[in-house]
């Protein structure tokens, strides 16, 4: 069978093609100048096609400049794992899991949510609304409240301004009860879910963290109510997160 002819670059997915394959491992970020000659499409053409790519969700528009966005990275994710971060957490999260043995995660966060890159757990695991790839809301989960507390100051404000999504029927929907959590997550290093996501579901969390604070992704540890206590977790979780931070820190060093 004949391999399937590319896209005719007049077409509209030959032109988006074109812009999604300017970005490079090198060039995350592209400003329109460079995306105009890397592309060679004409300047109304390419604005228009950007403004369209950043309303899907595939494009970013980062301070005037654009890159690609973390929902390519979601799909991404389900075609290969060969990514920096998994590559340096999964030692982590493995490890983590022997000394748990309780359902393992690593998230990240894409606006108001947390994404799912990574999870593991036995044959026991508890039975959770996680999914491979999947999302949840920020406030929800213990993983996306450590998120949610190290992100932008822009980024906390507009989650407590907005509508907190009721999960379950233990779910933080009010403001001040989380901002006072999210307040201790930083004081702490770690967050805490107690059946917030779903009914029989505890976690604890804590966030990756970058060179300048900035938070990376989350690394978490969940059970079922009963059987995990995840206060007795919560120094394992914080080491298994501080060696990825560690790691992603070491490797950049040497690039």
């Amino acid at each position: 069978m004949a391999e399937p002819l590319p896209p005719g670059p007049e077409t509209v997915l030959g032109k988006t093609m074109k812009v999604l394959g300017a970005f490079t491992a090198d060039d995350a970020v592209l400003g329109f100048t460079d995306l105009q000659l890397r592309t060679e499409l004409p300047k109304a053409t390419l604005h228009r096609l950007l403004g369209d790519l950043v309303g899907a969700r595939l494009l970013e528009k980062v301070d005037g400049a654009y890159r690609l966005s973390r929902f390519v990275f979601e799909l991404g994710m389900r075609a290969s794992v060969e990514r920096t971060l998994l590559e340096v957490a999964i030692p982590f999260l493995e490890e983590l899991y022997e000394r748990t043995h309780e359902t393992v995660h690593l998230g990240v966060r894409e606006g108001h949510e947390v994404v799912y890159v990574a999870k593991m757990g036995g044959h026991r695991q508890v039975t959770s609304p996680s999914r491979l790839g999947g999302r949840m809301p920020l406030h929800a989960t213990a993983i996306g409240k450590a998120l949610l507390a190290w992100a932008p100051e822009e980024v906390r404000e507009d989650v407590l301004a907005g509508r907190l999504r009721r999960c379950s029927p233990r779910t933080i929907v009010n403001r001040a009860v989380l901002r006072r959590q999210l307040d201790d997550v930083l004081e702490r290093g770690v967050a805490f879910e107690h059946e917030e996501s779903a009914v029989g579901v505890t976690c604890v969390a804590a966030p990756v963290l970058g060179d300048y604070d900035e938070v990376l992704a989350g690394v978490s540890v969940t059970g079922p109510v009963g059987r995990f206590e995840p206060i007795r977790c919560a120094s394992a979780v914080r080491a298994a997160a501080a060696g990825v931070a560690a790691t992603l820190a070491r490797r950049s060093r040497l690039r």
